[in-house]
This record gives structure tokens, sequence and C-alpha cells, in this order.
């Protein structure tokens, strides 16, 4: 979130991805930011223990809302 934050200030679009674990946490992260707009997508957790080709296909399961999210 703070990488994210220090992004939209610079005016770069930016997003976190996170599981949905951390989803709420994320959201406040964002709004002690002042970033309220930065709403994290989430994936199924956890992802620590999966395999590159997991978390490929689980990266291939958001990426048109990460392509909407960052052009709208």
């Amino acid at each position: 979130m703070h990488d994210g934050s220090i992004l939209e200030e610079r005016g770069i679009p930016s997003l976190a991805i996170c599981t949905e674990v951390f989803f709420a946490a994320g959201k406040v992260q964002a709004r002690v930011l002042g970033h309220n707009e930065l709403e994290p997508l989430t994936v199924a957790h956890p992802i620590q223990s999966l395999t590159p080709e997991q978390i490929r296909e689980r990266a291939e399961g958001i990426v048109d809302k990460i392509v909407k999210r960052l052009t709208q």
C-alpha cells in the first residue's frame, strides 16, 4: 500500500494485490495513507505454498481486473 500511495501521489496509476485474508488490513492502510481509492485486488489465500505455475494461474485470473483498474 505504501508503494501504491507514493506512485499515486506522483500521478502514476497503481494498485495493490493481496490475498483475501489481508484485504481488510490493506483497506485500513490505504485509508491511513490518505488513499481510500487504493482498494486492493485479492487472490485466494495462501500463496506462499504454491508452485510458480499455480501462482501464474492465479495472476492470470485477475489480469482483466488489473487492466480495468489501471485504465479507469
